[in-house]
């Protein structure tokens, strides 16, 4: 029986180039599947009259693409694209009620948010000094902007004055001005070994080097912390703390105490990613509190009121305030007003609590049916939290489940996405509950992912 072998005909430039093109046409035309087993570089090499070395450069581009994923002693296998989606396609991020079932997102639910967004900015139609929302702000914004950042953090325990407040476009920009402002080209950021995911990206971008830290169901281990601090030169640390990104991890008292120890003992600067805390109807003090001289703490309305909310507020020690501030400056110039304006009036009239509310209580029934569905596999998961961390059983590899679960309607990212190093390989899938706006089409999804877990494959044959 004769092996997959690339079509090389009518292919120009270097032949390892004609192989990884051929690959990739082949992927998008799907006749190379996700989770597909290649030739051996070797037997392939033989079958189209090239050598070892050549075949071994096209499957490390392959690798280095995207497009494949190598596994020592196993061998090369086309990968599935972020998602679970087929070759070529990316997830968008409207709410469909008919068609492939989106467990990749991460958002909020769609909540009642823009019903009150109505009312608001009819409201605001009746205010004077409109003009004020549409012109540039200095660097340190609109006070009563700052006075409403600094209510919506106290919900979580940070309790500081306005003037210690940054107001970003979102936490995602807030993480990406903190790192601006506190790091140079070739500084060593520490993160948890699974972690969010533009975190690599911005490291990659910004030229610096990331180092994973160990991590349990607890969150990072205080003595790989301590350990990298003693073993190389390091200033900063990010970590969720709580509703960990993907793990679901929270951390406990202690552990965050052990933390802030670690931090104060090597001046270790600390971006404290928040986001999630106010879902937790009774939120663990923050690390911020613990150590506020080394934290910068980042809070936002997105994951709590509504997606497209994109206002993050950061509390920093006095003499980073500055920094933090231009970063954003140089970065986008400022949050435009208009929207941090709705936020604020939704945080002084009770609006973001009763939402943020809403989101909870919709977190804990989501959670309470992946609880039932699922009931019998190794899930982690917070009560009020809106993904589940899920290790794979044996026979199952992430990328050929999340491929079989596309095939069948539902959309999954591996575990890999999360990961701080290419080393670190979780067989380990991440179900978002939120994105998708009604609860029914969550337990099709879900049931289809239990009869997926009930029925493992082994590793799928080399392509004949």
């Amino acid at each position: 029986m004769a092996i997959w072998t690339p079509n090389l005909t009518g292919r120009t430039g270097p032949r390892y180039s004609q192989i990884i093109a051929a690959i990739a046409d082949d992927i998008s035309s799907g006749i190379l599947r996700p989770g597909t087993r290649l030739p051996p570089h070797r037997l392939l090499a033989y079958a189209l009259g090239v050598s070892p070395n050549t075949t071994s450069r096209a499957y490390a581009e392959g690798v280095r693409r995207g497009l494949l994923r190598g596994e020592v002693g196993r061998g090369t296998y086309v990968r599935s694209p972020q998602g679970g989606l087929s070759a070529g396609k990316s997830a968008d991020l409207h709410r469909p009620s008919d068609g492939p079932i989106d467990f990749s997102h991460n958002l909020p639910f769609a909540g009642a948010a823009a019903n009150h967004l109505a009312q608001t900015l009819s409201e605001l139609g009746g205010t004077p000094g409109l003009q004020t929302f549409l012109d540039y702000q200095t660097e340190t914004g609109l006070s009563h902007h700052l006075a409403a950042g600094a209510t919506w953090l106290r919900q979580t325990g940070i309790i500081a004055p306005k003037e210690e407040i940054v107001i970003s476009c979102g936490a995602q920009h807030g993480i990406l001005a903190a790192l601006l402002a506190l790091t140079c080209p070739g500084d060593v950021l520490l993160t948890e070994e699974f972690t969010y995911s533009p975190i690599r990206t911005m490291a990659e971008h910004l030229g610096l080097k990331l180092c994973p830290v160990a991590m349990d169901n607890d969150g990072i281990f205080p003595d790989a912390l301590e350990e990298a601090c003693q073993r190389r030169a390091v200033k900063i640390l990010y970590l969720t703390p709580t509703i960990q990104t993907p793990t679901t991890a929270t951390m406990s008292e202690a552990r965050r105490a052990a933390i802030a120890a670690i931090a104060r003992k090597h001046q270790l600067l600390i971006i404290e990613d928040d986001v999630y805390a106010p879902l937790k109807a009774s939120p663990r003090l923050p690390i911020a509190c613990l150590v506020p001289q080394h934290t910068i703490y980042i809070s936002s309305t997105s994951k709590c009121l509504s997606p497209g909310l994109r206002v993050a507020f950061l509390h920093a020690p006095p003499g980073l305030v500055a920094a933090l501030r231009h970063a954003v400056t140089i970065s986008c110039w400022m949050p435009p007003p208009l929207m941090v304006e709705i936020a604020a009036r939704w945080i002084f009239d009770g609006m973001a609590n009763a939402l943020t509310e809403a989101q909870r209580k919709e977190a804990v029934a989501r959670q309470e049916l992946a609880r039932t569905i699922l009931a019998g596999h190794d899930m982690q998961a917070d009560p009020e939290g809106f993904h589940v961390w899920l290790p794979l059983p044996t026979g199952w590899h992430p990328d050929r489940f999340c491929a079989e679960a596309a095939q069948q309607g539902v959309r999954l990212i591996e575990g890999a996405a999360f990961a701080a190093d290419d080393r670190l390989k979780p067989n380990a899938v991440r179900i978002s509950l939120s994105h998708e706006p009604a609860r029914d089409r969550v337990i099709t999804g879900l049931k289809i992912l239990a009869k997926l877990l009930k029925a493992p494959v082994s590793n799928p044959p080399l392509i004949m």
